[in-house]
């Protein structure tokens, strides 16, 4: 059966079930969502834009789907615990594609400001949601409308006109099942007018020999003159797999940075999608990622400059070890009329071994004379000169080579504005280089936690 079909058929099964335990909001949308995946052809490896992806071949598990709601067996928090000293976030989570409750009396968040289960917020106050709500994202992507088809809650971050949230927000996604599941995680963030907040994702996996599947979509609006920062932080295992799709659209004066760190996976295509809408909006677009074994990191970009004046700086950088496989494809779309565009795009790999492998495709489409855009790619290998200069004055070959590793992602790890977040990424990264797996014992809170499940 078609990988699609299936999910359709599903979806038809168990539609009462599926929007009994959704809102009315979400459920509006999922009309749209089977029509557009009804008439989506999955991508095959090797066609455009999925060069070197295979969706049906992550989509093949026989993954359980929690559309019932069924509460957890046990209770994720018990052994959960990180830190990062001198950082304090306000907390919150998802178990799989569950909203939890915790204690957040803590969670001291201006007046006006939502943060909360996005099925909750959509049934008890719709009208902050539905000019938003997959109207961001393009339904035209078939995991697109795959999420929004199946998804029944999610995480929503609504900051209001001209409010400053000075504490940044942790959203943690823990996987924890017995059986291999996928996940449907869905965000809505909508920054208002001269707002100002950040937001840093965690993914963790508790059943680290368990096959599981995210599937995530993430919209962003940033208003004129908002302020938004997003870091995406995924610290999973080896046999998770995770589709993300981000879209973000920005209007005049907005400033947006996207982080996305991968440290630990199975194999990871993340999707990133942004329109820059508004004179001077900004937006920085960073990336990377530590893959050793046979792990898989696939991420394509577009950045879209639809009006003048605006900016874009997008950096992305791999590191492949063993027999990891990388792949960057990122475009750069100037439109006829934005004038006045500065857009930077660099794409930078080290391969450690002869049987890891890199591919790299950055492109530039550029209808107007009046720009400053450059883009580059480069794969490469150490340098046998450094490390034969560092070995000479006492370091091991492992430890020269480590440091060398850690030097290279040192201007992506220093694009990160929480400087707290910053120092402990530094502790990551090396501990990552020098091959400890990074976990749940070193993400960006103090959050143990007793979770109650809605």
């Amino acid at each position: 059966m078609n990988a699609l079909k299936q999910y359709i058929n599903l979806y038809d099964e168990h539609r009462q079930l599926v929007e009994s335990n959704s809102a009315p909001l979400l459920n509006e949308r999922r009309a749209e969502a089977r029509d557009a995946l009804s008439a989506c052809v999955l991508p095959k490896k090797g066609s455009e834009n999925y060069e070197h992806t295979d969706l049906s071949a992550m989509l093949a598990t026989d993954y359980g789907i929690n559309i019932a709601r069924q509460p957890m067996s046990v209770n994720p928090a018990a052994s959960f615990r990180c830190d990062v000293p001198n950082m304090s976030t306000a907390l919150f989570f998802l178990i799989n594609d569950v909203w939890a409750r915790t204690d957040n009396s803590f969670n001291k968040i201006p007046e006006g400001v939502v943060i909360g289960s996005l099925r909750k917020v959509a049934a008890e106050r719709p009208e902050l949601l539905a000019d938003y709500y997959g109207k961001v994202a393009d339904m035209s992507n078939p995991m697109v409308a795959l999420n929004t088809l199946l998804a029944q809650d999610g995480m929503v971050v609504y900051i209001p006109k001209g409010t400053v949230v000075e504490k940044p927000i942790q959203l943690v996604n823990i996987f924890s099942s017995d059986c291999p599941l996928m996940a449907f995680r869905r965000l809505l963030i909508i920054a208002e007018e001269n707002s100002q907040a950040q937001l840093l994702i965690c993914d963790h996996t508790q059943n680290q020999e368990q096959d599981f599947l995210s599937l995530q979509t993430i919209e962003i609006v940033a208003k004129a003159g908002a302020h938004f920062d997003l870091y995406d932080l995924e610290e999973s295992s080896h046999r998770t797999k995770r589709i993300s799709t981000l879209y973000v659209r920005q209007e005049q004066d907005s400033n947006v940075l996207v982080d996305g760190i991968t440290l630990t996976n199975g194999q990871t295509r993340n999707e990133y999608y942004a329109s820059l809408d508004g004179r001077n909006a900004s937006l920085s677009l960073l990336g990377m990622g530590i893959e050793d074994d046979d792990r898989r990191i696939d991420t394509y970009s577009l950045i879209s400059h639809n009006v003048s004046d605006c900016t874009s700086n997008e950096l992305f950088k791999y590191v492949l070890d063993d027999n990891a496989r990388g792949a960057f494809c990122g475009r750069i779309y100037v439109a006829p009329y934005a004038t006045k565009t500065e857009a930077y795009q660099a794409n930078r790999n080290i391969v450690v071994t002869d049987t890891a492998k890199m591919h790299s495709k950055p492109q530039l489409e550029i209808y107007n004379d009046d720009v400053k855009c450059s883009h580059g790619t480069a794969i490469g290998q150490l340098d046998p000169q450094q490390v034969f200069y560092m070995r000479a004055r006492g370091l091991s070959e492992d430890a020269a080579k480590t440091l060398l590793k850690q030097a290279f992602m040192a201007d992506v790890i220093d694009g990160v504005r929480l400087p707290a977040l910053k120092d402990r990424l530094r502790m990551l990264v090396e501990k990552r280089f020098s091959g400890v797996d990074a976990n749940c014992t070193a993400c960006g809170a103090d959050c143990m936690s007793t979770l109650e499940h809605i």
